[in-house]
């Protein structure tokens, strides 16, 4: 208390309550507000239900609202509008029905007079109660009425034939009725009034499509007379599509006129199909190209470009089409595909006519999908021509066939193709050589080209029946010419991939005579070996000549009659010239993939010579020396150790087939060289480690030493290896070599451990049961007391080991 407040001051202070009861009281206050609080929140949410049906939705956001209540009547699901359509629908529709139970049940109840009266009046009601309604503003309840009447009006052409013309015949009444239908409806949709209806013209459009059509089967021109009323009749669709601009009128046009016209493009494509000479042929195909005129003019007025393509490319296909089946039903079966190629080609001369872009380039499209399809053809002729001969890989030296289709079909029949068939692609091949002459814009035209003369060359000896040997020429050929064409840079990879892939199918149509075989991989060699002199072709074709060299090799032992093994010799060579071709400075390109060529023609010699122990370790040694050339270039150091693996395994088959089991005849050839490598590396670097110096090769030859040691019997490899195990601790010693001195002292250990072994088990049993445990208990106790010294003198042996290398 401050010194200036005097005792009778104190009762006139205001009183303030300690912290815990200050605490009490605020909780008393905010309870009493919570109970508040859910009093006017209760009387709120009645006066809400209370006033619900009267007041506006709440906003959203609102502050204190519990939750958001439907305050008005429940959204319709269907639109007036909707709604009026629908009635005015089922009511015509309920009117039209009863009209025609009336007309089909109940009219033979009337006189004729009766009849025409109701028919008349119902009739003449129907069709001229849309202009008060029109004036009145009830639009779809016109269209309603409109379409009974229409209906209407043909209930009555069908009373008019049960009872006035009723011997006329049911078509050709049909076609004049739906003409004067189509009419009528023409000219009711044209009056002042009625023009604002959407339904006659649509419905004098959709009788139009019948007259024609009915009348060709009531004048009895079936097949060719029905198809021609399709085909009118969809032109007029056509031009009714172009010309008006209504909108139901135009899309009613459009589907009659691709629908209609598709109908007669089938039903004349079926007739040219099945024509049995020139002249149906020639009927065929008039309608074919009045299908063809349609669809040309009217992509000449369409004003979409797509739409104008399409059509334009239909139409210049059936001028093929038109056209081929004359030629079809005039020549030789075999040459229907050339003559509709041929039409194909005259069609493409549409490019350089005056048309508008889009027809010129339909046109041209057309004749694009008619070469490809006189390709097609040829396809089947071409593929057997290429796989056919891999049959011969099953029964090589079988026997030269007579000719080129006999070798080709050996396992596969010689389907009826003819040679006419490679009239296709010669053909194509052409025109694609003509366009990449004119147009620098197709870089693909001339590949094309190139690959079509190549496949029509391949597939040319069986398609001729040519002799065998001509066959093999032709498609050597083939491939010399592709090879030759690489080697001047034209077109170089596709030439490069057509040498390549005829190479293939030539190798194997040489399969069945000896003489062909010997004489086609020569040829081969010779020629990719020759093509490898190019330095853009040097990577493929280096590989393939030692490719085909290794198959010469193989090929030329089994007709000299030698084993496998032999033959493994002379594919070696393979390898020896894949490693002098690397070495040349002109072969940089080319020196991966021949580096790998030779060591896979390397793994083929140790193959063929795995049943015959002393030839592999011939053909492994000779591997090994090929290896050691190859690693004297700089780049390729690391060869020495595949060379070095090769001559250890040389070796080891080699004491194998001498049936030699002592373990240090395998062990020293790799100890020696590994100890020479070592020390000259050593020699170069002194301060490479003696492990990576020596450990190898010491251990190659302690190890397996020991463990057979461990298994010896007699003494004098024990003895041996204890004595180099000697020498090596003390040279370690003498020269600091950690590698020596560790290997040598724990070899020379094991090894007297091994020796002492014996005698120390024969010890243990001659002496008593409590000599053992107490020398054990002596060992520990002397341990223990020089524990200090002996860690000091383990410290300073580690500290010696390691100041050496």
């Amino acid at each position: 208390m401050s010194r200036d407040v005097t005792r009778t001051t104190l009762p006139g202070m205001t009183h303030v309550p300690p912290p815990a009861e200050e605490l009490r009281l605020l909780d008393a206050e905010l309870r009493q507000l919570d109970a508040r609080r859910a009093q006017l929140l209760h009387r709120r949410a009645w006066l809400v239900a209370a006033l619900q049906p009267i007041a506006p939705p709440a906003r959203p956001g609102t502050a204190g609202t519990a939750r958001q209540a439907p305050l008005g009547p429940p959204r319709p699901e269907a639109t007036a509008r909707g709604v009026q359509n629908v009635l005015l629908l089922l009511g015509g529709v309920l009117l039209i029905l009863a009209a025609a139970v009336f007309t089909l049940v109940s009219w033979g109840h009337l006189g004729i007079g009766g009849r025409a009266l109701v028919l008349a009046a119902i009739t003449s009601a129907a069709l001229f109660a849309p202009v008060p309604l029109l004036r009145r503003g009830l639009r779809s309840t016109a269209e309603s009425v409109a379409g009974l009447g229409l209906a209407l009006t043909v209930l009555d052409a069908y009373a008019l034939h049960r009872v006035a013309v009723t011997e006329a015949d049911g078509a050709g009444y049909t076609a004049l009725a739906s003409a004067l239908l189509a009419g009528l409806w023409a000219a009711y949709g044209r009056l002042p009034r009625v023009a604002e209806l959407r339904l006659p013209l649509p419905a004098a459009l959709a009788a139009a499509q019948l007259p024609l059509v009915f009348w060709a089967i009531w004048a009895s021109a079936v097949p060719h007379g029905v198809t021609a009323a399709l085909l009118v009749t969809a032109g007029l669709d056509a031009v009714v599509a172009l010309r008006v601009t209504a909108g139901p009128v135009r899309v009613l046009a459009v589907i009659g006129a691709y629908g209609t016209g598709s109908w007669g493009v089938l039903a004349a494509g079926w007739l040219s199909w099945g024509a049995a000479g020139p002249s149906a042929a020639a009927r065929a195909a008039a309608l074919l190209l009045l299908a063809a005129a349609m669809a040309l003019g009217a992509a000449w007025r369409l004003p979409s470009r797509a739409v104008a393509t399409g059509n334009a490319v239909a139409g210049g296909l059936l001028l093929v089409t038109a056209s081929g089946g004359v030629l079809r039903a005039s020549l030789p079966e075999e040459w229907t595909v050339p003559a509709c190629l041929a039409c194909g080609v005259a069609l493409s001369t549409a490019v350089r006519m005056r048309l508008p872009e889009p027809v010129r380039r339909g046109v041209v499209q057309a004749s694009g999908a008619v070469q490809a399809a006189a390709v097609a053809c040829a396809l089947p002729l071409v593929l057997l021509s290429l796989l056919g001969p891999l049959g011969w890989a099953v029964q090589p030296w079988s026997g030269a066939p007579s000719d080129t289709r006999a070798a080709v079909s050996v396992h596969v029949p010689w389907a009826p193709h003819t040679w006419q068939l490679l009239l296709g692609p010669v053909t194509v091949a052409a025109v694609l050589a003509l366009l990449a002459r004119a147009e620098t814009r197709r870089p693909w035209a001339a590949p094309g080209a190139t690959y079509l003369a190549w496949a029509t060359l391949m597939a040319l000896p069986a398609a001729f029946e040519l002799p065998y040997a001509a066959g093999l020429l032709l498609q050597g050929a083939a491939v010399g010419a592709a090879l030759a064409a690489a080697s001047v840079r034209f077109l170089p990879t596709t030439t490069t991939a057509l040498a390549l892939g005829g190479s293939l199918p030539l190798v194997f149509l040489s399969l069945p005579s000896q003489t062909a075989t010997v004489a086609v991989l020569s040829a081969l060699t010779a020629v990719f070996a020759a093509a490898s002199t190019r330095p853009h072709l040097a990577p493929v074709t280096a590989p393939a000549a030692l490719v085909y060299g290794s198959a010469l090799a193989c090929a030329t032992g089994a007709a000299a009659g030698w084993s496998l093994p032999h033959t493994a010799l002379l594919v070696l060579v393979v390898p020896a010239v894949a490693a002098l071709v690397a070495a040349r400075p002109a072969a940089v390109h080319a020196r991966v993939p021949v580096e790998i060529t030779g060591a896979a023609a390397g793994l083929l010699a140790v193959g063929l010579a795995l049943t015959d122990p002393p030839m592999l370790a011939l053909v492994l040694a000779l591997c090994a020396v090929i290896a050691a050339g190859t690693a004297v270039r700089p780049d390729r150091r690391s060869v020495g150790y595949a060379a070095a693996a090769l001559f250890l395994l040389a070796s080891w088959v080699r004491l194998a087939a001498w049936d030699v089991g002592v373990v240090e005849a395998y062990t020293l050839p790799a100890t020696v060289p590994a100890l020479c490598v070592g020390a000259w590396r050593r020699h170069r670097d002194p301060e490479a480690s003696s492990w990576t110096a020596y450990g190898p090769g010491l251990a190659a030859t302690l190890l397996p030493s020991l463990a057979a040691a461990w298994n010896d019997a007699q003494s004098t490899r024990p003895l041996l290896l204890a004595a180099a195990a000697l020498l090596l601790t003390l040279l370690g010693a003498r020269h600091r070599l950690r590698a020596p001195l560790v290997l040598g002292g724990w070899v020379l250990v094991l090894d007297t451990l091994h020796e002492l072994a014996p005698p120390l088990v024969r010890m243990a049993g001659a002496l008593p049961g409590w000599v053992v445990p107490a020398l054990a208990g002596s060992l520990l106790l002397a341990l223990g007391a020089t524990y200090e010294q002996r860690i000091r003198d383990v410290r300073r042996v580690r500290e010696v080991l390691g100041r050496m290398s």
